[in-house]
């Protein structure tokens, strides 16, 4: 394949990319089937305008591996500490539950093999991450209860990801029984989880410090893109697979304070080869059997939707969800994901599975999928008619989750250092960014949540999860990055309250303009403090002290027409 013809597929996967995803992000059907659609438009069983696919699919796996990346630095201790019992207790059920109903089904009814259902049972049993997100972002229901139940047994699926990718390269090996196989998945995932913490701990971390101290933003780039291929291609030689190698890579910086601007170098990659990803398994559709067995394959989705929504729908009742929100949380979850195309993919890649049989499951997945919109306006129905039980559970997630995003501090220096203590003995939850490493470390070491990045980059603060904080408090010494963010968070947050510091009373009028709600100047408050201490010093009674500072400022308000300084 020429370089030429090569460049001109890529661009016209780009083309229809362009075109179909707007569109399906217009009927709030989300990217994914957009990209699907796209490339079976544009692959051999559409227009046939590329015929180059495996080509294009091998380049594809990057955006795999980058998607596992991504996944494994989410999946932090804390974070899934503070979900532990329906992550844990809700989660796992989901999984075993579904993934045993399934292997039978697989198994009896369609007569595969038990080995190879085995597979198709567990990966079908995962529902699509990416989706369910973007429907729980888009209808506000990342705080209710059916909200964090779904996040809850995603976030498990995202977790089984390790031992059924150990499992595809194990039964690959015709030598080894099936329990084999399974107890072998287990104790590799074990094992290579505490490799991942020693190695995260002793070596990866001053790895990274020493190459943040640099300050140069390409190097820490490449240094990103290395960590994920080299632990790609390292578990490819070994005999597992490259989007493990990349899952356990994210695992490495999952707790480490560079894991914010790590997400926000690779962030533009992983969209990207992504996207080419899905693109590329609707190129390999094959719609004749989809035309041959039109009713068949439908009946099978169908099953899968309610078979996997019969499961969930009792266990979210055991664990104490309401009756619609159990519901809600059954109809979000019952299509099968991403993760089920990258398993399949990886089989047939190893032999597993056969072509005709990776068509048809490649298809029920998309297919699932693509009904997932309709379920989610569905699930959002019945939420809007039990208003009350959810607008009180609302309530209680908020008090319960802490989300560590409500006060972004950018700049910990002494300012910022100051406030973040205070905002500690208060019980406030924060996160805070800074680009000394140096700093970084001795912060992190003794817990607190203090991160490096450049936050300058707006990539840096969304992966920070700044669109989900009430407020941001920038710190900074530097009078002109100080205005360079506010007019960037401004910008890409217009929700966000942002407090800024100002040298005086000019650069606080500027950064006013430029989209701060609140400034304080430097210089005035340095000045009060002097003066109140000098009262205090000449015995001026306490309440005289504070009755002239108020007068002072609303003078000093009114005169320079400042509601805030």
């Amino acid at each position: 394949m020429s370089t030429i013809n090569y460049l001109t597929d890529i661009a016209i996967l780009l083309a229809a990319a362009v075109v179909a995803v707007p569109i399906f992000q217009s009927m709030r059907m989300g990217a994914v089937p957009g990209f699907v659609i796209a490339g079976v438009v544009v692959g051999p069983y559409g227009l046939g305008l590329i015929g180059n696919v495996e080509e294009i699919g091998q380049l594809a796996e990057l955006g795999i591996v980058l998607l596992l990346f991504i996944i494994g630095i989410e999946l932090n201790p804390k974070r899934l500490w503070m979900m532990r019992r329906l992550l844990f207790g809700l989660g796992t059920l989901q999984v075993v539950c579904t993934s045993a109903v399934l292997v039978l089904a697989v198994h009896y009814l369609f007569e595969v093999s038990l080995r190879i259902a085995v597979l198709i049972g567990p990966a079908l049993a995962l529902s699509s991450t990416a989706f369910v997100l973007q429907l729980l972002t888009e209808n506000k229901m990342l705080t209710s209860e059916p909200g964090r139940a779904s996040i809850a047994i995603l976030l498990l699926q995202d977790l089984a990801v390790i031992p059924l990718l150990a499992m595809v390269s194990l039964l690959a090996m015709p030598a080894l029984t099936l329990a084999e196989d399974l107890i072998l998945a287990l104790g590799e995932a074990i094992l290579i989880i505490v490799l991942v913490i020693l190695a995260g701990r002793y070596l990866l971390q001053p790895i990274l410090h020493r190459v943040a101290k640099s300050h140069n933003p390409e190097v820490f780039t490449t240094s990103a893109v290395l960590l994920v291929l080299g632990a790609a291609v390292l578990m490819e030689h070994v005999g597992l697979s490259m989007a493990m190698g990349a899952f356990l890579a994210g695992l490495l910086i999952a707790d480490s304070s560079f894991r914010h601007q790590v997400i926000a170098e690779t962030q533009p990659f992983r969209g990207l080869l992504l996207g080419l990803f899905f693109m590329s398994m609707g190129m390999t559709l094959d719609l004749e059997q989809l035309l041959h067995q039109p009713l068949f394959l439908l009946s099978i989705v169908a099953a899968l939707i309610l078979l996997k929504a019969i499961v969930i729908w009792p266990l979210a009742h055991l664990f104490g969800l309401p009756g619609k929100s159990t519901l809600t949380v059954a109809l979000l979850l019952a299509q099968s994901g991403e993760f089920a195309l990258v398993l399949f993919t990886v089989a047939l890649g190893v032999g597993l599975l056969e072509e005709a049989l990776f068509q048809q499951l490649i298809l029920v997945v998309i297919l699932s999928m693509l009904v997932t919109p309709f379920l989610a306006r569905l699930a959002r129905e019945i939420e809007k008619s039990d208003h009350k039980g959810q607008a009180v559970a609302a309530d209680q997630t908020a008090v319960e989750e802490a989300v560590l995003t409500s006060v972004i501090i950018i700049g910990f220096g002494r300012v910022g250092r100051k406030i973040g203590r205070i905002l500690e003995l208060a019980k406030v939850p924060f996160l805070a960014i800074d680009n000394n490493p140096t700093l970084v470390a001795q912060e992190h070491a003794q817990g607190h949540p203090v991160f490096f990045g450049d936050a300058e980059r707006p990539a840096v603060l969304k992966a920070m999860g700044t669109e989900w904080a009430r407020i941001a408090i920038v710190a900074l010494d530097d009078c002109e990055v100080t205005e360079q963010l506010v007019s960037t968070l401004r910008g890409s947050f217009p929700e966000l309250v942002i407090l800024a510091r100002g040298h005086d009373r000019k650069r606080c009028e500027r950064l006013k303009i430029l989209g701060a709600d609140v400034t304080v100047s430097e210089t005035l408050e340095a000045s009060i403090e002097l003066a109140r201490v000098a009262l205090t010093k000449v015995n001026t009674p306490e309440d005289d002290v504070d009755l002239f500072v108020e007068d002072f400022r609303r003078s000093y308000h009114k005169q320079h027409k400042l509601s805030d300084v």
